[in-house]
């Protein structure tokens, strides 16, 4: 009876056998909506496809998913090829995706738009990390084909402007799944060389999928970390590709390259001309002027008529003498009488003067403060004998000693009223000398007439 039970593996494995038979399951052409997509570490994709009615999960190898040219997202529409089957584990069918690609939006643009996002947040595209083409350098690399028109282009653009540079082509695949790598290397291996004073990096013209190679990021990379400045030279003038936003200058083709990277001689011999045509006015005209500041000089009555003039400056130093010793003698006058002022004000200004009469003053202030402090002292002394004669006048016990007493309870509370006691109570009395205790034989009341 047992063996009529089929296990859930086995059951599993029967419906997987049929799903995988079904030639419509093999090749499944599916549209829909990304949702809780998940990229793991060894480089599987797993997400799930859906639409507004139904949903089914999906995953996508690394050995399918790392020739994507962009990268999936949540909310993102997509066209997929794959196959169905059933995942036995958990007993559920899902999508096994061989191929991807956007829906509505081609791949490759996808990708730019995502590589060139990416890129200009990490600052590759930062004008600050720029450097500078050299104006004359003496050895150019190129990277590109060595089989390409563009290479032929380049050298001979060169070699027509500045003949005198030396150039070393650097061979690379420029298209195909290995030619991003080749860049990127040669990028780094002209870099290691270190005798470059600029690169150019490029090809001609193409397709997206043929330049794509100049939009893969490891290439961007190596552009961005290279010590030698970069022109891109990819393509035509509308052809912009992420390496041309890397690089340190982008030319619009590769002969514009060839063209930014050196002078032209023809020009710079113009420039030389030109440069020289001034200098030898700017000469001529300095020299003119330098001729004519002699000539005045040579004609100045001090070259013409020499004696006269020293006899003149010895006259003038005859004056000079004597005003400056003129000068020192009544210098000589007024220092001596500020001395002699300056003296007299040090005598009157004497230490030991400046003492005693700082004594005299102190006594006179002394005598003056103890008369007054005597004074004050008597005052208060009057003040307080009176005092105290007004407080004796009040004090409880000067009264008593008048024969007055005051009465307490035997909670030591004065007796104000005979409301207070009673008759057969004790009390006490507290007269000068002393205390009596007596006990109430009768309490009378006074009557208040006033109150009636």
């Amino acid at each position: 009876m047992e063996n009529k039970y089929l296990t859930v593996a086995a059951l599993t494995k029967y419906i997987k056998r049929k799903i995988d038979v079904d030639p419509h399951l093999k090749d499944v052409l599916l549209k829909g909506e990304i949702s809780n997509f998940s990229h793991h570490s060894r480089g599987h994709m797993y997400m799930t496809i859906k639409d507004d009615q139904a949903k089914i999960q999906a995953v996508m190898f690394a050995g399918n998913n790392r020739y994507l040219k962009f990268k999936p997202e949540n909310g993102m529409n997509v066209l997929i090829r794959g196959e169905i089957s059933v995942y036995e584990a958990f007993g559920q069918y899902q999508l096994y995706i061989q191929q991807m690609e956007p829906d509505g939006l081609g791949a490759l643009y996808l990708a730019f738009e995502q590589l060139k996002e990416k890129l200009h947040k990490q600052g590759y595209f930062a004008e600050e990390h720029k450097k500078e083409i050299p104006l004359f350098p003496n050895h150019i690399g190129v990277i590109t084909s060595p089989t390409g028109a563009a290479v032929r282009d380049i050298i001979t653009t060169i070699k027509r402007r500045y003949p005198i540079v030396q150039i070393t082509v650097i061979p690379v695949l420029v298209q195909g799944e290995n030619a991003a790598s080749s860049i990127a290397a040669a990028i780094d291996l002209a870099n290691d060389i270190n005798s470059f004073d600029t690169l150019i990096v490029g090809r001609g013209g193409g397709s997206i999928e043929e330049l794509w190679a100049f939009n893969e990021e490891i290439v961007a990379e190596s552009i961005f970390r290279s010590k030698i400045p970069i022109i891109s030279a990819v393509g035509h003038e509308t052809d912009i590709t992420i390496s041309d936003y890397v690089a340190d200058l982008r030319a619009p083709t590769p002969t514009g390259a060839a063209e930014l990277a050196v002078q032209s001689q023809i020009e710079l011999r113009e420039k030389i001309d030109t440069l020289t045509r001034s200098l030898t006015r700017e000469l001529t005209n300095e020299l003119r002027n330098n001729q004519r500041h002699l000539d005045r000089l040579k004609a100045a009555y001090a070259f013409r008529y020499p004696g006269q003039l020293i006899k003149q400056k010895e006259q003038a130093l005859d004056s000079f003498v004597a005003s400056l010793q003129k000068g020192m003698v009544s210098t000589k006058k007024e220092k001596e009488l500020r001395l002699l002022n300056l003296y007299k004000r040090f005598v009157t200004q004497h230490p030991q003067r400046q003492l005693e009469q700082s004594k005299s003053k102190l006594d006179e202030k002394i005598k003056s403060q103890n008369y007054y402090m005597t004074k004050l002292l008597e005052n208060k002394t009057i003040q307080l004998t009176n005092t105290i004669d007004k407080l004796s006048l009040v004090n409880p016990l000067e009264i008593m000693k008048r024969g007055f007493a005051l009465p307490y309870t035997p909670e030591h509370k004065i007796i104000k009223s005979v409301n207070q006691v009673k008759v057969n109570d004790y009390i006490k009395l507290k007269i000068s000398d002393g205390n009596l205790h007596c006990q109430v034989l009768e309490v009378e009341e006074e009557v208040n007439l006033e109150n009636g």
